[in-house]
């Protein structure tokens, strides 16, 4: 038995860093550290306490579901550890969590801010950016992540290296390839202590933050919703794939999800805008009201 629950938890996080991101264990160590508090650090996991810690430290549906998320971890790990025998959390019900839809640019806004021509120092490299997110789906840490020795312009493919460091395959078309070497040809600023494609002045990997910007000022200027980020163009590739026809596994595997219950929410965005179609065109599908 631990000498303590303060013990048990250092144990778990110990585990949990030595697989897992450090975003994570710090998470769960804060979320664990209040449980901690409302036992005063004794090894008490009974059905009463994990409840009382949810009333107290899970106010909001979104909190309430990740401090269970992060109880039933820390549970099946003194189980296995044989701590204790049960999981007194097995009774609970996890709140109901309303997922937005993403936001999705349509295809003739994508085109349009892909297309638009605005006022920047780094035209090229800024293109060649928001080409690379709205043809590949990547997230925006995985590319200021790539390196140029990852591209492959013969076959259309990048290696990827995404969450959990797994890799994974992305294809990129004509229109992307051709954006992205007139920016290594005529702009890029050679890379120093590294291989990184997209660089700064001074040949630093560019950051996520630069990336955020980028996209946002450029959808201002062509007259855009200003929360226009790099995860729209992200939620934009999956939509439209979808849209032409594009079967869910596949969107999974070029989104690098594990789950593909993650992307089916993409199939809600696409019936919607089925549904809008049909409203707007259909001599029956129009609503009465209004």
């Amino acid at each position: 038995m631990a000498r303590s629950l303060d013990e048990a938890i250092q144990a778990f996080l110990d585990q949990m860093g030595a697989r897992g991101s450090a975003h994570t264990v710090r998470s769960y160590g804060a979320d664990l550290s209040q449980l901690a508090a409302i036992t005063d650090g004794a090894f008490d996991l009974s059905e009463a306490v994990l409840r009382r810690y949810l009333r107290e430290y899970g106010k909001t549906p979104i909190t309430r579901a990740r401090k269970l998320s992060c109880l039933r971890s820390f549970i099946k790990f003194c189980r296995s550890a044989g701590w204790i025998d049960r999981d007194p959390t097995e009774g609970f019900e996890a709140p109901y969590r309303r997922r937005d839809l993403p936001k999705s640019l349509s295809q003739m806004q994508a085109e349009g801010l892909l297309e638009g021509e605005v006022k920047s120092q780094t035209p090229k490299r800024d293109r060649a950016m928001m080409e690379l997110a709205y043809a590949t789906g990547m997230r925006a840490s995985e590319i200021v992540g790539v390196d140029v020795s990852d591209l492959d312009f013969k076959s259309g493919r990048l290696i990827v290296l995404g969450k959990g460091n797994k890799e994974r395959v992305v294809l990129f078309g004509d229109a992307c390839a051709k954006a992205i070497k007139e920016f290594v040809d005529s702009e890029r600023v050679a890379a120093v202590k590294s291989d990184a494609l997209f660089t700064n002045a001074d040949g630093g990997r560019l950051t996520t933050r630069t990336l955020q910007n980028v996209v946002r000022r450029w959808a201002v200027q062509l007259g855009l919703p200003e929360d226009v980020s790099p995860h729209t163009l992200r939620h934009s590739f999956a939509t439209h794939l979808l849209d032409g026809g594009a079967d869910l596994k596949s969107v999974q595997q070029l989104l690098g999800h594990e789950n593909l219950a993650t992307t089916q929410i993409y199939t809600h965005v696409s019936i919607d805008r089925l549904r809008d179609s049909v409203a707007k065109a259909h001599p029956r599908g129009r609503s009465e009201k209004g």
